[in-house]
């Protein structure tokens, strides 16, 4: 259990049945009446943010997540397949699991899979991957003095901006958490 003066940025608590991310926190001691904390709390099942206040004695009981590293092996219609790579267990999940999480991973790359109490809740890929892009426009030289961008495809189907010099292809380093393109590899 883990009381409400306790809470930290990156906690994970449950509140009513449901499993929260602590996103911010403060305490509170007003001039007159007694002091609370007032949070930023995120579901880590949804995703909704809520802000909420507790009394600092109440008590939650802190919740676990594992992050398990597993082999993305491949996708048949509504199911991605994962593979657990020290005991090859395999679990499929179905695309509301997964949701856009994998629009940057390629079959064979390694993921975390989020969970809390044997509940697949989330899908994290590498911050970073290298892909190859598979269709863009040709780029003009001269063109660059405004740094402007143009789409391109890259090999899983994803939509990335790059810039007007990069040709089809070519190997280009992209951020997962953002989908911008970083560099050329």
């Amino acid at each position: 259990m883990i009381s409400a003066g306790d809470f930290r940025n990156g906690i994970t608590v449950e509140i009513e049945g449901n499993i929260f991310q602590i996103i911010e926190f403060q305490h509170v001691k007003p001039g007159k009446g007694a002091a609370f904390v007032r949070t930023k709390l995120k579901n880590i099942i949804n995703g909704g943010v809520i802000e909420k206040t507790f009394r600092p004695t109440e008590k939650f009981p802190q919740a676990r997540i594992d992050r398990k590293d597993m082999q993305y092996l491949y996708s048949d219609g509504d199911l991605f397949h994962f593979m657990d790579v020290e005991n090859y267990e395999q679990i499929a999940l179905n695309e509301e699991s997964v949701g856009d999480s994998l629009k940057f991973v390629k079959e064979n790359e390694m993921v975390k899979v989020c969970s809390h109490n044997g509940n697949v809740f989330a899908i994290e890929p590498p911050l970073f991957v290298e892909l190859e892009i598979t269709d863009t426009e040709p780029g003009f030289k001269g063109d660059t003095a405004t740094g402007a961008t143009k789409p391109a495809v890259v090999e899983t189907g994803a939509t990335v901006y790059v810039p007007l010099f990069v040709d089809q292809n070519e190997k280009i380093k992209i951020d997962t958490r953002t989908g911008e393109y970083l560099s050329r590899v």
